[in-house]
């Protein structure tokens, strides 16, 4: 490792993929942190370097480096090899460990697989064992299409599916011609008359009797973080559809939602202090891109004073981070993706975040852009609220010139004004005077009663 890169790490701190260690006493603690990278990201272990960032060196002889790789490869199953190298900085020295992601994990290091979670080094679950090794002994399978073990035709609702015909109608303008079950089949949901976990997933009268991991829970909280005290816990259970709208209303049920505020007090356009567009969008993502081997799971949105948090099971799929996942796509789940992209659950393949965003761009108070997270077996995309307290009139105000305001101020509820009046008003030609009532009558602030001279106007009050 170079010298530049190594102080660029140092002074960014310890993270997912950095440990520091201010000496090499513990080297089994090392291996166990060496195995959590090459079972998460990767990542690099700075022997030399306290935990506030400070440069205490340690002594290295000729033979510490063979050492440390020695312990490492000969402690790990399968076997881990890491890059190990001295460095000097100024007068002392460094030992830089570097790990990279392994396509061959689960690594256990002294009969112990382990995984980084945040700044942590933990002992991997069993779940998350067992899902790695299904996935290194079959490196082609994906859950949505392999079989759902146990379910038969009769506990597929027929009735989702002909909804689904329906709505893909309203939405594309054409007919499903074949009958339900052919339909299935050509989604990708049955195979050779077998229930696959993607059909059960999506059109399944109680998909959790089959896939109990398929469940949503929202707890709300009275404060910033997490407490022994919540507002409410809620348990959502059903097709994936469902799932999506249920908790989609909830949430949208218990935000906050203020007025656009402009003179002259009438009701304004509603603005939430999340956009509706991205409370759905990231339900829709933790749904579709989850990863159902992990049993014994579920997808937790936790709701705070401020912020929303998705915690979707699984890691970011092979190849993507939380730095490339708007330009970059992967299907963990290509079947669920494609039938809720049929019926516009999902608009677009690939695009939810950029749309995410836009949405949040495109809001009136211009809340923090969301945050995505890799923890080490889940993804955890945290949304921030607008600042309602911040809505003041003169910020969001509809584009109205002086005049206007000023006129919007004085006018009663039952009072009726000309354009002349209005002219005279405020010393401007008549031309001017309809001008602006116009663009009063064309933003919904006035009523325009009347034809030609006999025209007046009158505040809306809705």
């Amino acid at each position: 490792m170079q010298k530049k890169e190594l102080l660029k790490i140092i002074k960014s701190g310890e993270a997912l993929k950095v440990e520091f260690k201010s000496s090499a006493s513990n080297l089994d603690r090392i291996g166990e942190i060496v195995c959590s990278f090459a079972n998460s990201r990767g990542g690099d272990i700075l022997i030399g370097v306290s935990d506030d960032r400070q440069i205490v060196g340690v002594e290295v002889g000729r033979q510490t480096v063979e050492r440390i790789v020695d312990i490492i490869v000969d402690n790990s199953d399968p076997k881990i090899y890491p890059e190990v190298t001295a460095v000097s900085i100024g007068a002392k020295q460094i030992i830089a460990i570097k790990v990279n992601e392994s396509h061959d994990k689960p690594h256990l290091y002294q009969g112990r697989a382990f995984i980084r979670i945040g700044k942590n080094t933990k002992p991997m679950s069993r779940n998350e064992y067992e899902r790695l090794l299904i996935k290194r002994s079959k490196t082609d399978i994906q859950y949505d299409r392999e079989e759902c073990v146990g379910a038969r035709l009769r506990d597929i609702d027929w009735k989702k599916v002909k909804w689904f015909k329906s709505a893909y109608k309203d939405i594309s303008g054409r007919d499903i011609s074949s009958s339900e079950q052919k339909l299935l089949e050509g989604l990708g949901c049955i195979k050779n008359g077998k229930i696959l976990n993607g059909g059960m997933l999506l059109f399944g009268k109680q998909p959790d009797k089959f896939i109990p991991q398929n469940q949503i829970t929202i707890v709300r909280y009275p404060g910033e973080g997490v407490s022994d005290r919540y507002l409410d816990i809620k348990d959502f259970y059903g097709n994936l559809f469902d799932l999506i709208d249920k908790a989609d209303e909830y949430i949208k049920e218990h935000i906050q939602i203020a007025s656009r505020l402009i003179p002259g007090q009438i009701p304004r356009e509603e603005i939430p202090e999340y956009p509706f567009y991205a409370i759905r969008e990231l339900i829709v993502n933790a749904v579709a891109h989850r990863d159902y081997f992990i049993s014994g799971s579920r997808i937790i949105i936790k709701m705070f004073k401020g912020k929303i948090e998705y915690s979707s099971p699984g890691g970011l799929p092979e190849g993507i981070t939380p730095k490339n996942m708007i330009n970059k796509q992967s299907s963990r789940n290509p079947t669920l993706v494609k039938v809720l992209n049929r019926v516009k659950y999902i608009e677009a393949i690939g695009d939810g975040i950029n749309r995410i965003c836009d949405a949040i761009n495109a809001h009136p108070l211009k809340p923090r852009m969301p945050v995505f997270k890799d923890v080490g077996g889940t993804v955890i995309a945290t949304m921030f609220a607008a600042d309602l307290n911040k809505m003041k009139e003169k910020e969001i105000e509809l584009e109205l010139n002086q005049r206007q305001k000023q006129f919007l101020g004085k006018l009663g509820v039952e009072e009726m004004i000309s354009s002349s009046s209005y002219a005279e008003l405020f010393d401007i030609d008549e031309r001017t005077a309809r001008r602006d009532l116009t663009e009063l009558t064309k933003k919904g602030l006035l009523l325009k009663e009347g034809r030609g001279y006999r025209t007046v106007y009158k505040k809306r009050v809705d």
